[in-house]
């Protein structure tokens, strides 16, 4: 369960937006545990409030569909599919207010000079992505995005081995590929002792 943070509280947002200070929030964890969920709750918020949101997804990402950003539950948002950090920044509008970005992992190293861009020019950035690829490691940009945010949110999945918090994307296909776009047909939510790093062996335990 994600927590409510004090920068959702109407009051905190009016002072934090009187001050003209932008700000970046990052929303990390494994496949399976609710990134996209909670990103699209926030961007639902920010409309709800009357903010103007633009949304952006890697063009990679078509699992579900090529202009919408879609959680494994269902829930979607519509997004705009760009290649670039730098495609991303260029179709910013002025008076954009929140900005959404989904799958940040699958972007350049550039979407992190281009968060922090945002961020000053006084716009709320807020980035869901995978923290570790399939082999547990960090899977950039998404440690340096954490480095440079005012909020973090971690989110957790339920092992499908053993039912305890999970926090690693099993890969179950044969693919050696650091970028393999799946899902379920690709991928299992494990903890740490049911994660079995990538090699020849079988994944299953």
């Amino acid at each position: 369960m994600v927590e409510e943070f004090v920068f959702d509280n109407t009051e905190e947002r009016r002072k934090t937006r009187q001050n003209g200070a932008g700000w970046v929030e990052v929303i990390v964890g494994s496949m399976f545990s609710g990134k996209s969920e909670e990103l699209i709750r926030r961007l639902r918020r920010a409309q709800i409030a009357r903010q103007k949101v633009q949304v952006f997804k890697p063009k990679i990402d078509d699992r579900y569909s090529i202009e919408q950003i879609a959680s494994h539950s269902g829930m979607t948002h519509i997004s705009k599919p760009v290649m670039t950090a730098k495609e991303l920044l260029a179709q910013i509008e002025a008076d954009t207010q929140v900005i959404g970005i989904d799958e940040g992992q699958f972007f350049d190293m550039e979407l992190i000079i281009a968060v922090n861009e945002l961020a000053n020019s006084g716009k709320r950035v807020i980035v869901a992505g995978l923290d570790q690829d399939y082999t547990g490691r960090p899977f950039e940009p998404m440690p340096q995005l954490l480095s440079i945010a005012e909020f973090i949110t971690k989110t957790h999945a339920i092992c499908v081995v053993c039912g305890s918090t999970a926090n690693y994307s099993q890969r179950t296909s044969e693919s050696t590929e650091r970028v393999e776009v799946g899902a379920a047909d690709k991928y299992e939510a494990r903890c740490r002792r049911c994660f079995v790093p990538h090699s020849d062996a079988p994944t299953n335990i």
